[in-house]
């Protein structure tokens, strides 16, 4: 079975139709690791995408706080304000779908999907110390995280940790990573709506474990007509230029 592996879409629906468009014909079923909404200015336009795609979808910490199951307190005053919009814009049906969503982690064929780690799923997993329970204590060999907005991820073998920098150079669209036996992984596909790693690209990912493969992709896609949307919805100008540059 081949996963399309999606994260921290944050109401991008330009991204997200680039991404499907990229990876048309490439994967069998789709997952998504939370925060379908926030800061963007599609939130019920990509939440739609996802019902629409039937993906196994967990809920993140933008989720929570726009569908009001917990008050954004915690939030810096640009993602709580994103958040108070998000929440005023998202039609009933849309609400209930995001207070619907389960928490991580859930398996799927052999893969375990959480938004931040294993045991915390507002904890934000960047260094290996972090990554470490995860990687022992996963019900899979594979486990998806997202919530960093950081490509790439970590792998355990013989008591060896180490840290997997790998994502597509400019003008190439996936770098593939050999899933090997007897090794565990915790793997971020990347934010596919605001990238934080210095890459503007949409970034995603495809699973093929079957086959012992999981790709990392990035897709260019149209930033300006994205800042022209948050620009008339009145999002933060923070949102805004950050998208530009990977930030």
């Amino acid at each position: 079975m081949r996963y399309l592996v999606l994260s921290d879409l944050h109401a991008n629906l330009t991204a997200l139709e680039s991404a499907m468009a990229a990876a048309e014909g490439r994967w069998e079923r789709a997952v998504c690791l939370g925060d379908v909404v926030g800061y963007g200015p599609d939130p019920n336009e990509v939440v739609d995408c996802i019902r629409a795609l039937q993906a196994r979808t967990i809920r993140g910490n933008h989720d929570k706080a726009a569908c009001g199951l917990e008050y954004a307190e915690d939030f810096n005053p640009v993602a709580r304000a994103a958040a108070t919009w998000t929440h005023e814009q998202l039609r009933p049906d849309n609400l209930t779908f995001l207070q619907q969503l389960p928490s991580g982690p859930i398996e799927a064929d052999g893969l375990a999907l959480v938004h931040g780690a294993l045991h915390d799923e507002d904890e934000y997993v960047f260094a290996p110390a972090q990554a470490l329970d995860g990687l022992l204590d996963s019900p899979s060999a594979v486990t998806f995280f997202g919530h960093t907005h950081f490509q790439g991820g970590f792998s355990f073998r013989e008591n060896q940790l180490e840290v997997i920098q790998l994502r597509p150079e400019a003008g190439t669209s996936f770098a593939a990573l050999r899933v090997e036996l007897d090794t565990r992984y915790l793997l971020n596909p990347g934010s596919l709506g605001q990238p934080r790693d210095g890459d503007p690209r949409a970034a995603f990912a495809i699973a093929d474990l079957p086959n012992r493969v999981v790709e990392f992709w990035r897709v260019p896609y149209n930033i300006e007509a994205v800042q022209q949307r948050m620009k008339r919805a009145g999002l933060p100008e923070p949102l805004i230029l950050r998208l530009a540059f990977g930030r």
